[in-house]
């Protein structure tokens, strides 16, 4: 079983649990990283970059409140940390 597989089915197992923990989770790196893309000066790719990041965020608290099946959600939670740590961890770069 893959680490991947084993994270679903927790997450499965414990749904009830790990939505408001994810919720809170995405959030407030979604808003960090939101803080720092405008700290940037003001540019084209700094839009594109904070319009990504709440697309993410809103992919994910939108999944959620529809009641997507399970494997939508921790997908689209993977999407959006992944996404928000990237965009954290290219800042100093751009």
């Amino acid at each position: 079983m893959t680490l991947y597989n084993k994270w679903l089915t927790d997450f499965k197992e414990h749904l009830i649990l790990y939505v408001p923990l994810s919720i809170i989770l995405q959030s407030c790196l979604g808003s960090i990283s939101i803080f720092y893309l405008t700290q940037m000066p003001y540019s084209t790719s700094s839009l594109i970059r904070v319009t990504l990041c709440t697309i993410v965020c809103m992919c994910y608290n939108a999944s959620i409140m529809a009641q997507l099946k399970t494997t939508w959600i921790f997908n689209l939670l993977i999407i959006s940390l992944v996404t928000n740590i990237v965009l954290l961890l290219t800042y100093p770069v751009l």
